[in-house]
């Protein structure tokens, strides 16, 4: 594949190849029961599932953006009718992990694998309530922008500029309904398209702009 040439690009291929922001950018993003129980959990279980998710950037005339889905509602989902990137489990006929997210993508916004150029990977985050470690991976698509949500997985998909997180009002504090009725007190989140944006979907998008600067 014929590497992208941008200055953004190039800018995220350098950084994303040092040291990254961390926990410490992911963590501006969490509301206070998430700090409470990643400081009682600072170090995954062993026995934690392994995920991965794609921020995947696209360009439209002179600005980026990325995708987003919102999941359909599922009982079973703990994190039914929540906003967050395309991603899923691993398992071992995967390989490396890129490949999950690689996947994903695929499955759930329609884009095809030989499109996307991995250009690195940001910190690992822990998610206590459905234990997974959770991998998120960056990348840029050379094809088409030409997304199909997946039947029955995906509501919608979102494709926001990457303006709309840098922009002040979009950053807000909300309370939020869970799944089983829990209303989250004061959770950090990004207003998009009319959308929460919160928990590991939120704090993985501020070290990504972080590091962007």
């Amino acid at each position: 594949m014929t590497l992208f040439q941008d200055a953004l690009v190039d800018t995220l291929r350098t950084r994303l190849a040092g040291p990254l922001p961390g926990r410490e950018a992911q963590y501006k993003m969490a509301g206070l029961r998430r700090l409470q129980e990643l400081g009682q959990n600072p170090v995954p279980p062993p026995d934690a599932k392994v995920a991965c998710v794609l921020n995947l950037l696209h360009r439209r005339g002179d600005a980026w953006h990325t995708v987003l889905i919102q999941r359909s509602s599922n009982p079973r989902d703990r994190h039914s009718g929540q906003v967050s990137f395309p991603g899923g489990r691993w398992e071992e006929h995967d390989g490396d992990l890129s490949n999950v997210a690689l996947r994903e993508a695929e499955e759930e916004v329609g884009v095809l694998q030989h499109d996307v150029e991995i250009v690195g990977q940001l910190t690992e985050l822990y998610i206590p309530v459905s234990n997974f470690l959770v991998h998120p991976f960056v990348g840029v698509l050379h094809g088409p922008a030409d997304f199909r949500p997946q039947p029955g997985e995906v509501e919608t998909i979102l494709t926001p500029a990457l303006s709309v997180f840098r922009a002040p009002d979009s950053r807000k504090v909300s309370d939020v309904r869970v799944g089983d009725g829990l209303v989250l007190k004061s959770v950090p989140c990004f207003e998009v398209e009319g959308r929460m944006v919160w928990g590991a979907t939120a704090m993985i998008m501020n070290e990504f702009l972080e590091l962007l600067g």
